[in-house]
């Protein structure tokens, strides 16, 4: 049965526009994290400081996602949706005219400002779109577009890169033509709070007060200091530092890890079946662990494919769980709040991790921005021993 449900619900025009916000939400840093070598050429700057493009876009997030999630439950998902996306083409398209990196960065948090809904929205309209077993494959194949959005921009923005530094961030501008479409043709139920804004603040928080909720969060906010910081932003400077690899075959080796997350993530509703979501987590995150530990001892450029892979192996069982757990416990009133709040717990994640990947980094070298990931994976385990002691959510 769930076999015939698949091709039809991929041929569904919303879930094909929600596929579209994701590859939007997830473009503002994969497709530049391959031009990091020649940015820090252009720009002299070091390797700490070139973590700072990726701060400077998701710290808005961290406090702009809840308020946006707020308005998009009073006034609805569109209203929020369009003007984010038109923002986002437009400073990221400025980007590539920055004369200073300083100018660079300002740009980047305006960005930031305009990218701020469009990881949490995405999944908050699947949750008003989808129910049952259809919201959990809706999910899995949300993350494996995601993911395949990971592995394709990272090659184009490491061929553009070769062209020169500004090229990528020439792809915002997809947004454009992508608000016209959300204005015109996605059919989304108008799901409007009738609460005042304080007591739909209240109810918000009250939903976030279950310790399973907020254990997802914190495993959240792990997964995307791990990601964002020992691995996008020290794993193309290890590749480029050690084996002298050039922003193309960079861009190669992050994507193998994507394409091995979209195989993955497809496959959540046939995992979810026959384990339960604590086993899963702990399985990924043992994963995290192993791929980042891997990493310094690889004698060639080549060899950089394995932990590569297992990494994408984990974000694959990882990422999609967590959304559909947390998507299962939002309240239909509240889930665009709800969402938005866990899309902060992300930005949080993603801004803090370059900063704590960079403070491993300076304590020895690259080898323990690595190790200092894998502590995070270790730690992550015990987040789900002590928050999610009985797994028995269902999809």
């Amino acid at each position: 049965m769930v076999l015939k449900l698949k091709p039809r619900l991929y041929l569904n025009r919303n879930l094909q526009i929600i596929f579209a916000l994701t590859l939007m939400g997830v473009m503002g840093v994969v497709s530049i994290t391959p031009a990091f070598p020649l940015i820090i050429e252009h720009f002299n700057i070091n390797y700490k400081q070139v973590g700072l493009l990726i701060t400077a876009f998701t710290l808005p997030g961290i406090f702009l996602t809840p308020v946006l999630g707020v308005l998009a439950d009073l006034l609805g998902r569109k209203t929020v949706l369009v003007p984010s996306l038109f923002l986002f083409a437009l400073a990221g398209f400025m980007c590539s005219q920055a004369d200073s990196f300083n100018e660079l960065l300002i740009l980047r948090f305006i960005q930031g400002i305009g990218g701020a809904s469009l990881g949490s929205l995405n999944v908050t309209l699947i949750g008003d779109l989808f129910s049952g077993p259809e919201r959990a494959t809706a999910m899995g194949y949300n993350a494996s577009v995601l993911s395949i959005g990971t592995a394709a921009y990272p090659v184009i923005g490491g061929s553009l890169g070769m062209i020169g530094w500004n090229f990528p961030f020439y792809f915002p501008l997809m947004a454009v033509p992508l608000g016209l479409t959300v204005t015109f043709l996605l059919k989304n139920p108008l799901i409007k709070s009738e609460d005042s804004l304080l007591l739909h603040l209240r109810g918000t928080i009250s939903s976030l007060s279950d310790k399973r909720v907020l254990g997802l969060f914190l495993l959240n906010i792990l997964t995307f200091m791990i990601l964002y910081g020992s691995y996008l932003t020290y794993f193309p400077i290890k590749l480029e530092e050690t084996f002298g690899s050039k922003s193309f075959f960079i861009g190669l080796v992050i994507s193998s890890s994507s394409i091995t997350t979209a195989i993955t993530a497809a496959q959540l509703g046939k995992l979810s079946r026959r384990f339960d979501h604590e086993r899963l987590l702990l399985f990924s995150f043992a994963l995290y662990a192993l791929s980042l530990l891997l990493i310094p001892f690889m004698q060639h450029a080549y060899m950089m494919f394995l932990p590569a892979m297992i990494f994408g192996f984990a974000q694959g069982i990882n990422i999609p769980n967590i959304q559909t757990m947390l998507v299962n416990m939002a309240p239909v009133q509240h889930r665009g709040a709800f969402m938005s709040i866990n899309g902060m717990v992300l930005r949080i994640g993603q801004t803090l991790g370059p900063m704590v990947a960079g403070l491993f980094y300076m304590m020895g070298g690259i080898k323990f921005a690595f190790f200092g990931g894998a502590i995070l994976a270790g730690l992550m385990i015990l987040v789900v021993i002590f928050t999610l002691k009985s797994p028995d959510e269902q999809s």
